[in-house]
């Protein structure tokens, strides 16, 4: 089968950063879909893993964990999925990624995907979806409400980074499944933009204070935050401007340590999303997300959230790849970037 692999860790500028190649079609055993890949999504995890995770026994690593595909084989635990199901997932970063033609993927990860959209607009959605849902549900406990009811609430959420992948969705998420405020933060106009397009009620710059700028909205404490960058630079705003008891979610990894004392005069928490800790330590409750895909995916047929594709770069190749890993290292990137056919 076809893939796209490496050997060594080095800049995405080197020829060999990213290298056509052929391996062997896997076989499904245990709870294992077999799954034709149909196209892709690039996220930061798979830069930051070809810059930092060198390959086993020089044998080619294959990263990628975004997916759209057609199950063509089950293993014999399989209980959900079956052959000739149109599947998306964003899959395990311990195993080889979506960068091939075939993956093997565990059931309880993934979700059906969604009738209404082409395969290049639903890979654009597995990973961010699960992240930002878990940044969301479990780990801000913001509470859900009625699809469509309007039913509004005190919570006001700051997006950081609202533009990116994981804010696209998260904004969308918030506006149908919460009755929270979200203020979103960017600082070019496309990105501003592409947020309110989303559903976001107010966008402030982050390039300047964001403190003067929310209290000039007159909406009231910020309850939640949602931080997808720069926390380090923004978690001092963030103790100024949360009400007490209030939460920080964060994915990124910041530079300089973060003083957490500083939360306690107002009892704040804070939250680390990884969205491939189930994945990864086998939590007992894995087939959650395969729920929420699943749950995502009705959501989008209902027309309540859309697609956050933001480029299609065509065919999944090593040349169009490296074009995507580039664009994303360069912070170059609003929504998401798609690859699709080999």
């Amino acid at each position: 089968m076809k893939a796209i692999g490496y050997i060594k860790n080095l800049p995405i500028t080197d020829n060999a950063s990213l290298t056509d190649i052929e391996l062997e079609q896997p076989v499904a055993t245990g709870h294992d879909l077999l799954v034709k890949v149909k196209a892709i999504a690039v996220n930061p995890v798979d830069y930051k893993i070809r810059q930092n995770v060198p390959s086993d026994n020089d044998q080619y690593k294959v990263i990628g964990w975004d997916a759209v595909g057609e199950v063509v084989a089950t293993g014999e635990a399989v209980s959900q999925f079956k052959p000739g199901d149109q599947v998306y997932y964003a899959g395990d970063l311990n195993r080889q990624g979506s960068n091939a033609e075939y993956q093997l993927v565990d059931e309880r990860l993934v979700g059906y995907k969604p009738k209404s959209l082409s395969d290049a607009d639903a890979a654009a959605l597995p990973l961010t979806t699960i992240t930002a849902w878990e940044m969301l549900f479990e780990h801000l406990a913001i509470k859900k409400v009625a699809v469509g009811s309007g039913e509004k609430s005190n919570d006001v959420i700051l997006v950081i980074g609202a533009a990116g992948g994981v804010g696209s969705i998260l904004v969308q998420l918030a506006k149908t499944l919460t009755g929270a405020t979200v203020i979103g933060t960017a600082s070019r106009e496309s990105s501003s933009s592409w947020i309110k397009e989303l559903g976001a009620d107010y966008v402030v710059d982050h390039t300047k204070p964001l403190a003067p700028q929310i209290e000039a909205l007159n909406i009231g404490q910020v309850s939640h935050v949602a931080s997808l960058n720069s926390t380090d630079s923004y978690f001092d705003t963030y103790v100024e401007l949360l009400k007490p008891f209030g939460k920080i979610a964060m994915i990124d990894d910041p530079a300089t340590p973060l003083d957490i004392m500083k939360m306690k005069p107002k009892s704040l928490s804070l939250h680390i999303e990884f969205m491939y800790a189930r994945s990864m330590f086998q939590a007992e409750n894995m087939v959650e997300q395969s729920r929420l895909l699943s749950t995502v995916a009705d959501l989008v047929d209902q027309g309540y959230i859309k697609t956050t594709i933001g480029k299609h770069l065509g065919l999944i190749n090593a040349a169009n790849l490296k074009a995507a890993h580039e664009s994303l290292e360069a912070g170059r990137s609003i929504g998401k970037i798609v690859l699709e056919g080999f």
